[in-house]
């Protein structure tokens, strides 16, 4: 099979497991969260109203069309993996012990670092409309717009991982661990309730942390609160509130 059929073959298995992954954990935080009555079963309300299926299909609408733009990077990557072309190891001893922790971290605050700045500039009024907009139609978000990205915001997101593969190395063990919590990190951030304990959310963890409460926010004042995983960029060009 030659490299550009085996990206294409890949392309589709990883749009069809990016795509199922999603549904299963949006639908089942979903569910655990709204699952009685008219209000928040799990957690503390944020969303104004109960999730609307408009809105719930609007997100999977999107979020599922991005699959691919997702999963097209990442196939590249692999291919390029098989050919030596990556820093992917295999040997979780290679680097030692310590580099699989600071690898990870490293790969957070470099991707925390992008999106803040990315995020702020699709926010500009030239680009909102034509990177964003699709984003911004959940005004009370649910759990399924945790990847409910136009295909320009999608594409701008999809290939900092892959790239960094280039240049960092990374195990794949860290990889699948970053995916984890980046996944779990988005559908709670905008399942319109917030799970976490006020302790947390209030307190010095919550303090830096980005958090449901945090980004809700965002959903209805579009000119605060920006960052993905850490509030540091966000306390510190002051477009930090909670």
């Amino acid at each position: 099979m030659t490299p550009i059929a085996s990206i294409a073959v890949n392309t589709v298995l990883l749009t069809l497991i990016i795509a199922v992954r999603y549904v299963l954990i949006a639908w089942t935080t979903h569910a655990l969260i709204w699952r009685k009555g008219r209000t928040a079963s799990a957690g503390a309300q944020l969303n104004r109203d109960w999730p609307r299926a408009a809105t719930i299909r609007h997100e999977l609408k999107l979020s599922l069309l991005s699959s691919w733009i997702y999963a097209l990077p990442a196939a590249v990557g692999y291919e390029a993996w098989k050919h030596g072309g990556t820093m992917v190891y295999l040997d979780p001893l290679q680097y030692g012990v310590p580099w699989l922790v600071l690898s990870g971290l490293i790969y957070l605050l470099v991707q925390d670092a992008y999106y803040y700045w990315l995020h702020r500039v699709m926010h500009h009024p030239a680009l909102f409309r034509w990177t964003h907009a699709g984003h911004h139609r959940s005004r009370q978000p649910t759990a399924f717009a945790s990847f409910s990205f136009d295909w320009s915001e999608a594409a701008l997101n999809a290939w900092l991982l892959p790239a960094l593969t280039f240049v960092l190395p990374i195990h794949p063990a860290v990889i699948l661990l970053l995916l984890t919590l980046a996944t779990i990190a988005a559908v709670l951030n905008h399942s319109g309730a917030e799970v976490l304990p006020p302790w947390i959310v209030r307190g010095p963890v919550g303090d830096w942390l980005i958090t449901a409460s945090h980004h809700s926010i965002h959903h209805n004042h579009y000119n605060k609160n920006f960052g993905l995983y850490f509030r540091f960029w966000d306390r510190l060009m002051r477009t930090d509130t909670l």
